[in-house]
């Protein structure tokens, strides 16, 4: 390691001071004038991670969902996967040290995790549509080449996109292609011959979509992406980027949260629409029916209508495949209920965040993982893709064999690294021609429990801890007793607090039979919480 050359480079990317920032699940995140340091010093934690396991890293430079001003940076691991837990504490404290400590903590790193500093080092580098995403992947750029990585900066991508190209790379092609065009190809070729069976029976004429792209990189990769769809196949893009600002008033995020259409699309009674988020991660569905109420199809209903499919093919090609629903505590009770009493699907409850989710989905031979925001992808055992693909070429029974072909295509059209709302989209679509489905008949599989999320300020949130997948508070004492007790006097209510993991609040969830008492079980609760958790300020009205 040369460190004069560190030295130098480290004093171009100045830590402004006092100034801690945390890597958690979505990387870092921050105002993006903030983050020149934190990212020329991910470019070296890059090289060390990709040393350390001898395979190509990605370095994606975005923040999602949040507001255009802001900016972050995420590692993905060599399958394609988040950052591995152990390597999220490095990022931490590389990000935090002062500049006279980074060669020290570097050479930490090194003796902790086992790196071979004479290793060759690899990264692909990917960053959205910020204006500040440029000059800050150029900053980690800057940090790759300094510890003596090669790169490969893909440019404008979206951030599955990304984690595709770095599976494919590691897995010596045999996920894919890792190129754009690679991804392009071999999405629209399995979801060409999907739909290919609708054509040829229903003679049905062209599905039509709107699609609110959050003014983000989504609008991009669609347009390239247009000329490989087959005919049959309209989209309309929306909010495109060319004329307001990323995610305001719009995206899956916004939807979601205020359970109302994006500025900038308008629409009509009963026409499908779904909205992308910032960095095209995240999918929701909706549309208005014929009174102009809005519907909102969040990630369970995905989940949901993912689930009826697959376990419908996985009976017809009769293999002893096991499939299972990964959810969070916030997944609506309804759906649950659906999944379990009347699909019979095992649903496991996890804690919050995609890489819980993500790796309880890798327990099974199918496992289909959503977070009610629109996140989510399915996951195969590399058992079952084996078996299914072989079947698709060697079953002799006519009926099995088409089912196991359905399935193949499945496999590929789902990028299995990580949600990804162009790949989701493409599924959704699919099922829907295939099952023939209007969007009101998929939203009418149940009907959602009344639900609310509210915010208790506390002057120390760590007080909180839960168990259960969150869905219990252990301490403080006598709150849980409390919740309990609460949630006994609604019907099919239930409530849990939990822990913000960026700031001093604790959130609050609800669910009850009417709205009316979902509202008034969600205030009794946070009433507890401000009495026996430390609440800060007025009590919550």
């Amino acid at each position: 390691m040369d460190s004069e050359a560190l030295k130098k480079y480290s004093a171009l990317h100045p830590k402004p001071a006092g100034l801690t920032l945390q890597y958690g699940t979505a990387g870092f995140r921050s105002k993006a004038e903030q983050l020149d340091h934190v990212m020329f010093r991910m470019g070296l934690l890059a090289v060390l991670r990709s040393k350390a396991v001898v395979s190509t890293i990605g370095i994606m430079v975005t923040a999602s969902h949040n507001p255009e001003e802001d900016n972050g940076v995420k590692l993905v691991d060599p399958l394609g996967e988040m950052l591995h837990p152990s390597w999220e504490e490095y990022a931490t404290q590389l990000a935090n040290a002062e500049e006279r400590e980074l060669q020290k903590i570097i050479t930490e790193i090194c003796q902790k995790a086992a790196v071979n500093q004479h290793e060759d080092a690899s990264v692909f580098v990917g960053r959205d549509t910020r204006p500040s995403s440029k000059k800050l992947s150029q900053s980690v750029i800057d940090g790759i080449s300094v510890l003596g990585g090669q790169y490969h900066d893909y440019g404008l991508v979206t951030t599955p996109q990304l984690h595709y190209m770095v599976c494919c790379r590691n897995t010596q092609g045999q996920y894919g292609k890792a190129t754009l065009e690679g991804y392009y190809k071999k999405l629209s070729t399995a979801f060409t011959e999907l739909i290919k069976q609708v054509n040829a029976c229903s003679g049905e004429g062209q599905r039509q979509l709107k699609i609110d792209c959050a003014n983000g990189i989504g609008a991009l990769k669609l347009s390239e992406m247009e000329p490989y769809f087959p005919k049959e196949v309209l989209i309309h893009l929306y909010n495109d980027g060319t004329k307001e600002k990323l995610n305001h008033l719009c995206g899956a995020d916004f939807v979601k949260v205020h359970q109302k259409p994006p500025r900038g699309l308008d629409m009509k009674p009963n026409e499908r629409c779904c909205s992308f988020d910032g960095d095209a991660d995240r999918i929701v569905y909706y549309y208005k029916d014929a009174t102009g109420h809005f519907h909102l199809i969040d990630g369970d209903k995905i989940a949901t209508l993912i689930s009826i499919f697959l376990k419908e093919l996985l009976a017809k090609v009769g293999q002893t495949l096991k499939m299972a629903v990964v959810q969070t505590a916030y997944a609506n009770g309804s759906s649950t209920r659906y999944l379990e009493e009347t699909l019979k699907v095992p649903v496991h409850c996890v804690k919050t965040g995609v890489k819980h989710l993500h790796h309880k989905a890798q327990e099974f031979d199918v496992g289909v993982y959503f977070e009610a925001n629109g996140h989510g992808t399915v996951l195969f055992s590399k058992a079952a893709e084996t078996k299914i693909r072989q079947l698709a070429k060697e079953e002799k029974d006519d009926e099995k064999r088409e089912a196991a072909k359905v399935l193949e295509n499945m496999i590929d059209l789902i990028n299995q690294t990580v949600g990804d709302a162009v790949s989701d989209m493409l599924v959704i679509e699919a099922i829907l021609a295939l099952k023939g489905l209007t969007v009101q008949q998929w939203d009418a599989l149940y009907t959602d429990l009344p639900n609310r999320l509210l915010k208790v300020q506390v002057a120390d949130r760590r007080v909180i801890e839960t168990t259960d997948a969150e869905r219990r508070a252990v301490t403080p004492p006598g709150l849980q007793e409390k919740i309990d007790a609460l949630v006994r006097k609604y019907k099919l209510s239930r409530a849990f607090v939990r822990p913000s993991g960026t700031e001093d609040v604790v959130r609050v969830y609800a669910e009850a039979d009417t709205q009316e008492n979902t509202d008034a079980l969600a205030h009794e609760v946070s009433l507890a919480v401000y009495h026996l958790a430390g609440g800060k300020g007025a009590p919550p009205q």
